[in-house]
């Protein structure tokens, strides 16, 4: 990546286990609020693991019936929340073919690939849905959120497992600097709360099976921590060519200055510091700015104990110990591939409020963990920059740099 042309964010749209728009949830979070929660579903009772962080409301309440029956869960988050991002940034008035749509998601439409499934083996093939494909198109979020803006410059879709959103915004910023779009409406989204899937991550030891009190789960570099709690979700970011947002008169909440994506070619599961290191720098560096610049790291930090120490040791050598570390996912749990769009959205706001939101349940900081994580009471300051980092199996590394 060269640097060359600003790339700045005008709209923010996120559905999350603590608030149905972006305002709820940035609110939430500076409170404190969990969103996890018993599992009491009847087909969760013979689960290893008994909570999760499901939406506060069901987003197909939110949409005409017509129109939501013909969508999978994780389409209705993509399109309610890249609407509420695009008119947040002020509905842009922009070519067709200058505007592209950027979505990422870690598993596509599963809920409907096992939904369906059940429908096939218990009624047979003429009951299933005639929507069933486009429902579980991994592509299907990017696609009627294209038709639903009418943008014809691209419908993308990274696919990096828990990166994918992160991995979103990077491609938009490129699109932009390339000259071959001017606004972008890029982001992440994941509804995959079913037995199925609960029941595979518990198989690989990934989700912590306490539940005497849900909320106390999810503690990113605590001590005690015990594994990530699944949780769905949708973030969504109206990017912009400077100049175009400005001869708009458009309100920003800040730079997307830098970004970078790396493979640490590693182990398809197990996290790698040196991958990580290799990714903040790129960021850093396509940003134009220094370590001692980052004043806010939001941290990819799922509450596993060997990825957030290996995170930390990354953190501390390309970055150092100055920085205020906060990690969200102790309240909205691990939303996969929204994630890192919902983290980036975190790291923007606390730079342009100047606060960032303590990381909950962390009562004991792991002596391995040598940050300054926010914890207690939210950290109040100026900063200049910040950085927001997503991984994800398979060894995707993303890094994402704000600039005031």
């Amino acid at each position: 990546m060269t640097g060359n042309g600003q790339v700045v964010v005008t709209g923010m749209g996120v559905m999350t286990p603590v608030g149905t728009d972006a305002p709820s949830s940035w609110s939430a979070l500076l409170a404190g609020k969990s969103g996890v929660r018993f599992l009491d579903e009847e087909w969760a009772a013979d689960l290893p693991v008994h909570v999760a962080a499901g939406l506060p409301s069901d987003p197909a309440t939110m949409l005409p019936r017509v129109e939501a029956r013909k969508l999978d869960r994780g389409e209705q988050l993509a399109i309610l929340s890249a609407r509420e991002a695009w008119q947040d940034a002020g509905a842009p008035e922009v070519e067709p073919e200058r505007l592209a749509v950027v979505v990422g998601t870690g598993t596509g439409g599963v809920l409907t690939t096992l939904g369906q499934d059940d429908v096939f083996e218990r009624s047979g093939a003429r009951r299933l849905s005639p929507f069933t494909v486009p429902m579980l198109m991994p592509n299907g979020p990017a696609a009627w959120v294209s038709m639903d803006l009418g943008a014809k410059g691209g419908a993308r879709t990274p696919v990096s497992a828990c990166a994918s959103g992160a991995e979103a915004l990077a491609m938009g910023q490129d699109l932009i600097r390339a000259g071959r779009v001017d606004v972008v409406v890029a982001g992440g989204v994941e509804a995959c709360l079913h037995p199925f899937t609960i029941a595979a991550f518990a198989q690989m030891k990934a989700l912590s099976t306490a539940s005497e009190n849900p909320e106390a789960v999810s503690r990113p570099f605590d001590v005690a921590r015990s594994g990530f709690v699944m949780g769905e979700g949708a973030g969504i970011m109206v990017l912009e060519r400077a100049e175009f947002a400005r001869a708009r008169n458009a309100r920003a909440y800040g730079s997307l200055a830098g970004s970078a994506v790396s493979s640490s070619a590693h182990h398809i599961t197990a996290s790698d510091a040196d991958g990580q290191v290799f990714a903040m720098e790129l960021a850093m560096r396509d940003a134009g700015v220094s370590p001692q610049d980052i004043g806010v790291v939001h941290a990819h930090a799922t509450s596993t104990e060997a990825g957030d120490v290996a995170e930390a040791e990354a953190i501390r050598r390309a970055i150092g110990g100055q920085a205020a570390v906060t990690a969200t996912k102790s309240m909205t749990g691990h939303m996969l591939g929204a994630s890192g769009a919902v983290g980036a959205m975190v790291a923007l706001l606390s730079l342009k409020e100047g606060n960032v939101p303590a990381t909950l349940n962390l009562d004991r900081l792991d002596p391995k963990v040598d940050l300054d994580v926010v914890r207690g009471e939210n950290r109040t300051g100026q900063w200049s920059a910040a950085l927001a980092n997503s991984f994800g199996f398979g060894g995707h590394n993303i890094s994402l740099v704000f600039t005031k």
